[in-house]
């Protein structure tokens, strides 16, 4: 939100800096984000002066170039070099003495100084339009009337306007300090509390409202009362459309709104005083001279003032005419009714929309006007009448119209206000202050709030329609907090905190994992719920719970599966050449049933890209892969409890060579090498592995887990290495499968540890060298015994694979 300074202070009966006036907005509530000078003109013509050219002759040394003697004031008039070919004797121009900064139109400051040029000196210039930032224009210097007084700095001249700007982080609250008079109203509150002075603020009057004339009335009509609960007009005759006097442009434009013309200006400036949005209408394009507030059918078109058709929902609220459609209510105007040049006669509107209608509305249309936003965050709906008037004594004074009409003022069932009640004691416990009674009353009454009941240990409040979202003790709390000044809330030499007595298997479990792959090398990242639904196929959108009023066209969509947000992070590290990834990261997925139920799943997602290992001097890097991938997997569910997990090939959405990762019977994740079409969607050139583990599905084999303890065995391993040639098509996991269904109780491991391809093997065949590893926890155990072991092993592979044992 942009507040000028100047523009503030108009409505605050005491003067206050700058500086302090900052600390006061941080203080209640709107932080100061940022506080900057405006200059109509960049550098204010600071330094500039009026003189008189006295001589102009030709130089001596250029044909193009006149040595000036200019009178600006001082005891000596300066000689100036002057390029210009309008200069002459007797002028009254702008001059740059030495010394003088001046910020062209376009390109850098330059400081005047003594300068030789053609082999004579130059004390300084004579200034052009474009040369001091006035303008574009170089065809000459700046003539001015002759009736000025020399030595006159040209910044009165010129009449230049300097603010201070502050940007104010607004919360989605606080539609009462959209506006400055909403933000006068917390100051003087403010100041009345600290400075002990009863403060108040200084409201523009309306008093001299008066129609003069009933020659254009407008009958008002609204059909849909829950959408507008309130709609003011009056009607003005004989406006003349024109530019706007410079203090109104002045004002406007150092809050960075462009003026148009001054009835459209008009209403941005009460806008921006009162926080009311207002529209004008061509009254002589309102047929019947009648106003209707209704919707209309669905996919009616409408042409909007930007001459784009707009196909209309059937819940648009609009403002038409006996005939048709005028405008978007508190969104967008139509071609047909808006203010031109040619307008002579004008109906002004003042109302109150729903916020959620018009937020619906404004969205849907891409129509993200100021006034929309002021809607769709509540506006006062008590001064609707007052916001009417204001603007129709700015326009009357500066267009010249006629007020032509009484006020409508149409108000079906009018707004009651919100009553909350609150005890000291609470006050007390939640602010932690102990506040007299009689200095709350005073900080709610400087608010607007009005007392209703004032008890012993409790009083009740009505609250003013401009704070629409305080309806609980909590909020008056709130406000008594900024009023006091938040910078003031005292901190406690001793915090006590309750442990909670539950068992967060969970949160340890996680906080477990991420500390060994933070150990491992990984990062945590942690990426958007909110997605684009081009990221997803036709599949998945089919379930995907689709955003109604996304913030941006490509956050469209909770996202339906996790891979997707996480390429966008791998994306961004590869567009700035960190090209090795290892990241990790828990998310939710979202999903929507039958019924409109929607499903939230937690995911512990792995991505790896480029090189594990880092390459040094010693070793060369080790580039990730599905084993470094699997093996992580491994990890993890081992850290989790879960210890016999095993990897079968199967499908899943954007990877190739997927890996479905089961405990038993039960499916807990996938994993695999993303496929070449996923990733150039995001265009990524190198391969990228993930894994998705379901937490969820984890978390309930985690907590069926028994902790049980045993003594360490006292014997030692044994091992036996067996070398099998299958054919080339063989996956290991089958021959790990084939070994696991003997149910040999005293084989501990299992472990492939080379694999060999050779046309010595035979063809299509390969070599896989596995060790196998032996305990016996009661005794020492005997060749015998471990023979008879492979044996039954090597039976079972060579029936089952079909494998020969290399000798």
């Amino acid at each position: 939100m942009t507040i000028s300074y100047n523009w503030l202070a108009e409505y605050i009966p005491v003067s206050i800096d700058p500086e302090r006036m900052s600390k006061i907005l941080t203080a209640i509530g709107l932080e100061v984000e940022s506080m900057e000078q405006y200059e109509s003109v960049k550098g204010g013509l600071k330094g500039l002066v009026i003189g008189k050219v006295l001589t102009s002759d030709q130089h001596p040394n250029a044909d193009k170039l006149k040595l000036t003697t200019v009178d600006i004031g001082g005891s000596e008039p300066l000689q100036i070099v002057c390029g210009a070919p309008n200069v002459e004797a007797g002028q009254m121009v702008v001059v740059a003495p030495v010394g003088t900064t001046i910020y062209p139109s376009s390109g850098d400051p330059v400081t005047m100084k003594i300068a030789k040029i053609r082999g004579v000196e130059s004390h300084g210039m004579i200034c052009a339009e474009d040369e001091i930032g006035l303008g574009t224009d170089h065809g000459g210097i700046i003539v001015l009337p002759s009736t000025l007084k020399t030595g006159t700095p040209a910044a009165t001249h010129f009449h230049t306007y300097q603010d201070i700007i502050f940007e104010i982080g607004l919360t989605p609250n606080r539609m009462d300090a959209m506006s400055h008079l909403g933000v006068a109203k917390d100051v003087c509150a403010y100041l009345t509390h600290h400075d002990k002075k009863e403060l108040r603020v200084k409201q523009p009057s309306v008093n001299a409202f008066k129609a003069q004339n009933k020659s254009l009335p407008i009958a008002v009509t609204i059909e849909d009362k829950v959408a507008c609960k309130r709609y003011a007009g009056v009607s003005i005759t004989g406006v003349k459309i024109a530019e706007s006097p410079q203090w109104l442009k002045d004002k406007l434009q150092a809050i960075g709104v462009r003026p148009i013309s001054n009835i459209v200006d008009i209403t941005n400036y009460v806008l921006h005083e009162m926080g009311q949005p207002l529209h004008a209408f061509d009254a002589d394009a309102i047929r019947g001279n009648k106003v209707i507030v209704k919707t209309l059918p669905d996919q009616t078109i409408f042409v909007t003032l930007d001459e784009k058709e707009r196909k209309l929902h059937a819940t648009d609220l609009m403002i038409c005419n006996e005939d048709e459609p005028m405008c978007i209510a508190g969104v967008f105007g139509g071609i047909k009714s808006g203010v031109t040049n040619k307008t002579q006669n004008i109906f002004l509107e003042s109302a109150w929309f729903n916020p959620a209608s018009i937020r619906k509305t404004s969205f849907r249309h891409s129509l993200r006007t100021d006034a929309a936003t002021r809607f769709e965050k509540g506006v006062d709906i008590s001064q609707t009448v007052q916001a009417l008037k204001r603007a129709a004594l700015l326009i009357k004074e500066i267009a010249g119209g006629t007020i032509s009409s009484d006020i409508t003022d149409v108000y079906p069932e009018p707004a009651v206000k919100n009553e909350v009640a609150i005890k000291y004691h609470y006050l007390k416990k939640l602010s932690g202050k102990n506040y007299h009674p009689d200095t709350v009353k005073k900080i709610l009454e400087a608010l607007g709030f009005e007392l209703l009941k004032d008890g012993i240990d409790e009083m009740r409040v009505s609250v003013p329609f401009s704070k629409p979202d305080i309806s609980i003790p909590a909020d008056i709390v709130e406000e008594i907090l900024r009023i006091d000044g938040l910078d003031n809330v005292e901190i406690p030499q001793a915090i006590t905190i309750t442990p909670s007595v539950e068992d967060d298997i969970d949160g340890k479990l996680r906080e477990k994992i991420a500390q060994y792959l933070a150990g491992a090398g990984f990062r945590e990242i942690l990426t958007n719920s909110i997605s684009n639904s081009a990221y997803f196929t036709e599949q998945q959108m089919k379930a995907a719970v689709k955003m109604l009023n996304n913030l941006s066209i490509e956050l469209d969509v909770l996202r339906p599966a996790m891979l997707e947000t996480g390429l966008e992070v791998i994306a961004y590290n590869h567009n700035r050449k960190n090209t090795d990834i290892s990241f990790f990261e828990w998310g939710k997925t979202y999903l929507t049933e039958n019924e409109g139920k929607y499903t939230e799943t937690p995911h512990c997602c792995i991505y790896l890209s480029g090189n594990f290992t880092p390459t040094s001097w010693r070793n060369k890097g080790a580039a990730a892969d599905i084993y470094t991938l699997k093996g992580i997997v491994e990890k993890i569910s081992l850290m989790a409890g879960v210890p016999s997990i095993r990897f079968e090939a199967g499908e899943a959405e954007g990877l190739s060579d997927a890996l479905h990762i089961y405990s038993g019977n039960q499916l807990i994740g996938i994993a695999g090498q993303v496929s070449k079409k996923k990733a150039n969607q995001f265009d990524i050139k190198q391969p990228v592995f993930f894994a998705d583990l379901y937490w969820q599905v984890l978390m309930a084999l985690v907590l069926r887990q028994k902790i049980s303890f045993r003594e360490l065995p006292k014997q030692q391993p044994v091992q036996r290495d067996l070398a099998l040639v299958v054919p080339k098509q063989t996956a290991y996991g089958a021959i790990d499968n084939v070994i696991h269904s003997q149910r040999i109780a005293k084989l501990k491991k299992l472990e492939l540890f080379d694999l060999f391809e050779s046309d010595k093997l035979g063809a299509g065949k390969k070599s896989l060298a596995v060790r196998f590893t032996f305990l016996d926890e009661e005794k020492t155990m005997t060749d015998k015994e471990i023979d008879s072991m492979m044996q039954k092993i090597i039976g079972a592979i060579e029936k089952e694979i079909g494998a020969e044992i290399r000798k």
